[in-house]
Order: C-alpha cells, then sequence, then structure tokens
C-alpha cells in the first residue's frame, strides 16, 4: 500500500549501473515521485545547470516483493541510474544525496551497497531516519546532479570521511557541503557534549571546507538543521548564530531527524554560493525575524528559501498557507511558482503526505517539480512546512 496519489507513481524498468562498470541486470523497481526538473543554465558561465531527483524507493522487482535494505538499497541506486541516463548523465554526475532510512539500524547495510556505486569522489550526503510515504520502503533517496565540471572538496585538516561520501562538491559558484556532525577534524571520532559544544564543532568543520573551496561563512545560502530533540532548537540557535552573518544569514528549515550514531544531537547539511548579487529578500513590510535565518537569499541566478509554515484549522489549510508565505517571498523577488526548480516537505505526521500534494498540484502551475516528502517532525505544533528553491 502507497499513501500518495497515484500520479506520483511510476513504474519504469531500470538496469544496474555502477561507477565501477556493473554489467547491466534488468530489475522491475517502484520509484516514488521520480520526476527530475533540470533548471534552464544561466547565463553565467559560474552558474551550474543542476536536475534535481526526488524520492527514490526501489520496493519491488519482477518477482515480488524487496523486503531486506540490501535489496531496496540496491534497486533504488538502480533506479537512480536509470533517472540519471534519462538526462544524459551518470552517478558520477551527482554531487548531493539525501538518504531517508525507515530505521538506524539499516545504516551500516545501506551503506555496503551504497559504497559500491559510489566507489571514487562520492557525492556530498546526509543520512537521517525518517518516516516514509511509501510504506513498503525501507530507504528514499533524493539527489542533485550536475552535467557541468565538478571539485571534489577535500581540506587538508579534515580527515578523510570513512563512509562513502566527499565533505564538499563545488560546481562552478555553487559548493554543496555535506552533513556535518561533531568529529575530530583530525581523527574523525565524535566530539561529544551538549548541542552548543556540537554545533559549534559543526560549523568549525563546515569553515574548513568552505575554506577549502575558497569561501567563508558569508557564501552560505541555504541550510537544513537535524536534530535529535526539536526541544533543542533554541540551544542550538544560540551557537548557530555565532557562525552565520547577522545581517543576511543563510535561508534554513529546522526539523527533527533520527541520526545514525547516538553520540550525536545535531547535522546541518549545507550549500554555499559565491555572488557579488547576494541580497536578502522578505515580503513587503516583513522585518527580520528573532531567528538566525533569512526568507530567502537571493544570488541573482537563484533564489532560496527558508522552509516556511503556517497555521490553519487543518493540514489542507496550514499547506495552502504555507504555500502563500512562499509565494509572497518569491513575488518580493520578482519571481512566482513557475520558477520553482526544488521543494522539499517536512511532515510532522507523515500520514498527512496525500493531503498535503492534493494542495501542491492544485496551488503549482503544470510542469512543477515533484517534492521531496518525509516525515521529518517540525519545531513547535504545527504538521507542516515546506522549502523551495527558484531560478531565473
Amino acid at each position: 500500500m502507497n499513501l500518495l496519489p497515484s500520479r506520483f507513481l511510476d513504474v519504469r524498468s531500470a538496469g544496474r549501473h555502477g561507477r565501477a562498470g556493473r554489467a547491466a541486470t534488468p530489475a522491475l523497481v517502484m520509484l516514488a515521485l521520480p520526476l527530475a526538473l533540470s533548471c534552464a543554465p544561466a547565463a553565467s558561465a559560474q552558474a551550474p545547470e543542476l536536475v534535481f531527483l526526488s524520492n527514490i524507493t526501489g520496493t519491488s522487482d519482477g518477482a515480488g516483493a524487496l523486503t531486506t535494505i540490501e535489496e531496496q538499497t540496491t534497486a533504488t541506486l538502480d533506479a537512480l541510474g536509470a533517472e540519471l541516463a534519462g538526462h544524459g548523465l551518470g552517478y558520477e554526475d551527482v554531487v548531493a544525496v539525501n538518504v531517508f532510512l525507515r530505521d538506524t539500524r539499516h545504516f551500516q547495510g545501506m551503506n555496503g551497497v551504497y559504497r559500491t556505486y559510489f566507489a571514487e569522489n562520492a557525492p556530498t550526503r546526509a543520512t537521517v531516519e525518517a518516516d516514509l510515504p511509501d510504506v513498503d520502503a525501507l530507504i528514499q533517496i533524493s539527489a542533485v546532479a550536475t552535467p557541468d565540471d565538478t571539485e571534489v572538496i577535500s581540506p587538508s585538516g579534515l580527515q578523510s570521511p570513512a563512509l562513502p561520501y566527499s565533505w564538499g562538491i563545488r560546481a562552478g559558484d555553487v559548493l554543496f557541503v555535506a552533513g556535518a556532525t561533531s568529529r575530530d577534524p583530525d581523527t574523525y571520532q565524535p566530539v561529544r557534549g551538549d548541542v552548543q559544544t556540537q554545533t559549534r564543532r559543526v560549523f568549525g568543520n563546515i569553515g574548513m571546507i568552505l575554506e577549502s573551496a575558497g569561501m567563508d561563512y558569508g557564501d552560505l545560502v541555504s541550510c537544513q538543521v537535524f536534530l535529535d530533540d526539536v526541544r533543542l532548537w533554541g540551544d542550538m540557535n544560540e551557537a548557530y548564530r555565532e557562525f552565520v552573518t547577522a545581517d543576511d544569514p543563510p535561508a534554513r528549515a529546522a526539523v527533527r531527524g533520527g541520526l545514525m550514531n547516538s553520540d550525536f544531537l545535531v547535522e546541518i547539511q549545507c550549500v554555499a554560493e559565491s555572488s557579488d548579487a547576494r541580497a536578502v529578500v522578505r515580503p513587503a513590510g516583513q522585518g527580520p525575524g528573532r531567528a538566525p535565518l533569512s526568507p530567502a537569499i537571493d544570488t541573482g541566478e537563484r533564489l532560496w528559501l527558508s522552509g516556511m509554515l503556517a497555521a490553519g484549522e487543518d493540514i489542507p489549510a496550514e499547506t495552502r498557507n504555507t504555500l502563500d508565505r512562499l509565494n509572497a517571498t518569491l513575488a518580493a523577488a520578482e519571481l512566482d511558482f513557475s520558477n520553482v526548480a526544488n521543494v522539499w516537505v517536512y511532515l510532522t505526521d507523515v500520514r498527512d503526505a496525500e493531503a498535503v500534494l492534493e494542495v501542491l498540484g492544485e496551488v503549482m502551475p503544470e510542469g512543477a517539480p515533484e517534492p521531496t516528502v518525509a516525515g521529518l517532525p517540525l519545531v513547535g505544533r504545527l504538521g507542516v512546512e515546506i522549502q523551495m528553491m527558484a531560478v531565473r
């Protein structure tokens, strides 16, 4: 059973692809929300073309249901390869991956398969435990890829990850930073402590990645904060604001996501973009808020919006009111929903996915990107938060 509307489901034949030239073995897999949107190339030679692939799962093959994490990871990554091939791309073109696991105990099994697909120069990655819209799925993946040249960022002062991901990948003027946890830069071992101690260590490591890419904290345009406990939000903010710029902090979403190591309280995944046109965008009449984030950061080529939410009498009303806020922010940058290239939907209760997607289908224009959808509980009492990125 799948709770998503049928228009978001597709069954395709996908071959097995890998960076090491794996032999093709046809497999029939179920893809949840597989639509990819390719952003139109910007005028600047430094503005990479980005391709977004959302909510890919693999729960069955021609012989029946896949029930182990190894089987589903293989099918999901095969499906990712098929989607990439449809855009003339391969695994080597992936710059960022988000892995959502139904159970943190599947982390090791997932990694065992994952590293065979990304044996060298693996994309940046964040992995969290989440409730998944497809009730049969153990793993769900969203990814970003580009046909443009990329550079793996490996800071000399930061121990190489023991897991299959890169600290950073730069494509033109955009830098994707892996989900960072509180690790000793010399040993890669966890640095324990309260959430403020860990947030400061996280940003220390992010700073090394930025510096190696020729950037700094002032170039951060968007961050996703995954907290082990949403009650840590206030304390995390106190440390977080020490590192982001006061006048134009990056756009942000902060939600609860189960982390892969019980020593960690926070994981932060970021995007940076070098731009002389950087500016904060706020709807008319809206002043700075108390949280260290901007409603949106405009870089001239792209608009990076924060995760937004709004009260309503029920989930459809919350969704509509949230979309109104997002639309007002887009309008302040002289954009609209037709410019949106990527959408994330965070849900306190993943069973609300169908209701949220129905409203999105009514409000968003034809051809709008399919959103990444995951059960990642919000800070506060509301049920839906939506984050977007738009291009000119």
